[in-house]
């Protein structure tokens, strides 16, 4: 019994050992590849911070009366001229008050023009001794009293005058009409928008930079814009950068001027800006690697790479920063390593290849 249980077990290992033998090998022809070394972008650094894209010349359009509003004469997206009148508040109130202050102004006119006339008068009479000083001193003063209530009347005017301009509401600077935040007949309210406008200009981007990456943000440093919506990067330039985040939780507040474009770019569009600054320690470098190159399976981003024996292996990656035609790798490769950039068919893991 012994014999026929060990001749078993002899033959159980044989048979094993003839499946391991029969394993199949990939006999694909092999895909012809361009690869790339993966290089290190050892140049500069980045500081990259959320920001949004808004019109350099730009404005909400308030009042300082209070009154029902008697005409729109826009609407959102019309053109407008420097000074254009855009709205029409009622100024009855005041039509009154200037009426009144005509009034006070021929008024006082009036007795400025008696008040001049007996001071010439008692100034010859002193010249001839036919008048006392205390008399001329009295219609001195009495002159000078009419000459500034004139004077008053007249700034009372002006100050009637320079109201009626916050009820006839004029395009500050030609653009375009981007909202309107009342209807003909409703009451308009003092420092509460009523219309916004936006100049004819460029654009910029209004970013904050937290407190830790404030110090190393320079003006008129040239930076790059990814604009989230349209996946477009455009150039800029710092020309502000905020000395305090008193009123900003923290946050220092710097402007960027865009270059003219023919980007596509609106007002409110969420962008990205990439700060460059200088490399505090060597081994900070980036690695990029072209976009086309990005395999994508669902949430999952990779890129295949050449094994020692000519295989196409699929490594997935963890990706950063956009820059125009590239993208930056956080983790997943190293530098000098070899990874496909085209093929001349479809690849898959495994598959055998021939680098051109």
């Amino acid at each position: 019994m012994k014999k026929y249980i060990a001749l078993i077990l002899v033959t159980f290992a044989i048979s094993c050992g003839k499946k391991k033998d029969t394993t199949s090998v990939n006999n694909d022809p092999a895909i012809p590849v361009k690869v790339q070394k993966v290089a290190p972008n050892s140049n500069t650094a980045f500081i990259s911070v959320s920001g949004t894209v808004q019109a350099e010349a730009s404005a909400d359009l308030s009042t300082r009366m209070m009154g029902f509003v008697n005409e729109m004469y826009v609407k959102v997206g019309d053109k407008v001229s420097k000074g254009q009148l855009l709205l029409t508040i009622n100024n009855s109130d005041l039509q009154a008050k200037k009426a009144q202050v005509e009034a006070n102004i021929i008024k006082a006119e009036t007795g400025f023009k008696n008040a001049e006339k007996d001071y010439n008068r008692f100034k010859n009479l002193l010249a001839q001794n036919s008048a006392s000083q205390k008399e001329v001193d009295d219609i001195t003063a009495h002159y000078e009293m009419a000459k500034a209530s004139l004077q008053a009347a007249k700034q009372m005017r002006n100050e009637i005058n320079a109201q009626f301009a916050y009820t006839n509401i004029r395009a500050p600077f030609a653009g375009e009409i981007t909202n309107t935040f009342i209807d003909k007949g409703a009451m308009a309210n003092p420092g509460i928008p009523l219309i916004s406008i936006e100049g004819k200009g460029g654009f910029e981007v209004i970013a904050r930079v937290p407190e830790s990456e404030i110090s190393k943000i320079k003006q008129n440093t040239v930076v790059e814009v990814l604009v989230k919506s349209i996946n477009k990067t455009v150039k800029g330039k710092v020309s502000e950068v905020s000395s305090s985040a008193k009123n900003t939780g923290g946050q220092y507040v710097v402007k960027i001027s865009l270059d003219k474009t023919d980007t596509p770019i609106l007002s409110g569009m969420f962008a990205t800006v990439q700060f460059p600054v200088a490399k505090s320690n060597s081994t900070e470098n980036s690695i990029r690697i072209p976009k086309s190159a990005i395999v994508e399976l669902g949430q999952l981003q990779g890129v295949y790479t050449v094994s020692q024996n000519n295989k196409a292996l699929l490594r997935w990656l963890r990706l950063g920063r956009s820059f125009d035609n590239e993208v930056e790798v956080l983790s997943g490769l190293s530098a000098e390593e070899m990874y496909i950039i085209s093929a001349e068919s479809k690849l898959y893991n495994g598959a055998n290849i021939s680098i051109q």
